[in-house]
């Protein structure tokens, strides 16, 4: 209990980043942060995280998996009270929603 009071939202935000950072879409060697797959992350007072991600395709092989797996990375960090993962399909994702970095790293650019 004692870490949620030495944390700010901005640098929990940046933990939950980091969580995302080491989620991968497994037919893709770039995680979905920078894929652009996370389309928000709301932190409340009580640290209460509310995640709006997408994926490549409604067809996506990890579409059971995925979300799950940032659920479980994101729960762990010792800060977060409690995590809900929506998936939404509005926008459609896109290759133009990528990192500079993700592109680079697929040949983009």
């Amino acid at each position: 209990m004692a870490d949620k009071e030495k944390i700010t939202k901005q640098e929990l935000e940046d933990k939950i980043i980091q969580a995302l950072k080491t989620c991968y879409d497994p037919e893709i060697p770039v995680d979905i942060f920078e894929l652009g797959l996370i389309y928000e992350v709301a932190i409340d007072d009580n640290n209460n995280v509310k995640i709006k991600m997408t994926l490549t395709s409604p067809m996506c092989p990890a579409a059971q998996s995925l979300p799950l797996e940032v659920e479980g990375k994101v729960k762990s960090i010792p800060q977060v009270n409690d995590v809900k993962v929506e998936v939404v399909w509005n926008p459609p994702w896109n290759k133009d929603m990528m990192s500079e970095v993700a592109k680079l790293e697929l040949g983009f650019l």
